[in-house]
């Protein structure tokens, strides 16, 4: 019973402490005078992405591979298929031309490269598969090109979403940062410790667990900010949000996952990361057709209902269907 309440405790910390982090670090930035653009780029991408990247850390030094890698595509899928259909729903999301055309073709690209590194056995026929050091080192440094790329648009962007501007007092501020860090450490090694003795009780693989239960509570923040844009009909951001996600998860969390310990490849993950590429192929087509640059309710819901065929699909997997 202790490890299910810590289970779901743990997503509670990872929550209060994105947020305490994002609102002491922006208090601390806006005191020394940081640019928005800044702050906007670094503050609001840790903050949302930050609890993939303390539950991936934790797995990876606990050697929990499949709680690592599942988290990342878990998410990466649940970002597309459930957070953007249910935010569809809600509003028509529209976005801007380099949305389209530059960094949707980069989510794309990033789902694939996770196959193509993962898999050594199909393309290399070495055994086992696994994502190592050298493959970590190589998404970090596409991550390094993309915020390259993120800083160069955001100059020429005077509106860049930021971070509300409340100013705190310095000590206050930072006590936010090290209290919201300890609480994502916290948190994360509850769901860690969690995903795999809950993984053991129920027959599931920790696998599994980490694709759905882990990987949509990580992406809480997400959700939150995705449908408060929505239903404020602020819908330019969210997208681009999601897809900023989607590749800081891959080239950022897993890569640094990587690099802190090689992670094995369960073949079983194979139809997850094509789901994965299906996804975000799928949204870049969904934007051209049938009117441009523009995700409507109704391909919102179909998005949720291939999410529930998805589930259905890991449920069927693991025997519980």
């Amino acid at each position: 019973m202790l490890t299910y309440i810590l289970f779901v405790a743990g997503f509670v910390l990872l929550i209060f402490g994105a947020n305490w982090l994002v609102d002491g670090s922006a208090s601390l930035a806006r005191k020394y005078r940081i640019p928005n653009v800044v702050i906007g780029l670094t503050i609001v991408a840790l903050g949302t992405s930050s609890p993939e990247l303390v539950v991936n850390l934790i797995a990876s030094f606990k050697g929990a591979a499949d709680v690592a890698m599942g988290n990342v595509l878990g998410s990466n899928i649940s970002n597309i298929f459930l957070i953007l259909g249910v935010s569809a729903l809600i509003y028509p999301l529209a976005v801007n031309s380099n949305t389209q055309w530059k960094e949707a073709p980069l989510a794309i690209l990033a789902a694939v490269i996770i196959g193509v590194l993962a898999n050594d056995t199909l393309f290399d026929g070495i055994v086992p598969s696994m994502i190592y050091r050298s493959d970590g080192i190589v998404l970090v440094a596409f991550f390094i090109l993309f915020m390259y790329y993120a800083f160069g648009i955001a100059r020429l962007d005077e509106t860049h979403p930021v971070v509300p501007a409340r100013q705190f007092p310095l000590w206050l501020s930072w006590s936010m940062i090290i209290g919201g860090i300890a609480a994502l450490v916290l948190g994360g090694k509850w769901i860690v410790d969690g995903a795999v003795q809950v993984a053991a009780s129920l027959g599931m693989s920790e696998a599994s667990i980490s694709l759905t239960i882990v990987a949509v509570g990580t992406s809480l923040p997400e959700l939150a900010t995705c449908v408060a844009a929505a239903i404020k009909k602020n819908p330019g951001i969210v997208i681009g949000n999601i897809i900023g996600s989607n590749i800081f998860n891959v080239f950022f969390v897993l890569g640094v996952s990587a690099v802190i310990r090689p992670l094995p490849f369960n073949l079983d993950l194979n139809f997850d990361i094509s789901a994965g590429i299906l996804a975000s192929i799928l949204l870049f087509v969904f934007l051209l057709f049938p009117r441009r640059r523009v995700l409507e309710r109704w391909q919102g819901g179909a998005l949720l209902l291939l999410y529930v065929a998805y589930l259905l699909i890991l449920l069927y997997r693991e025997g519980v269907l």
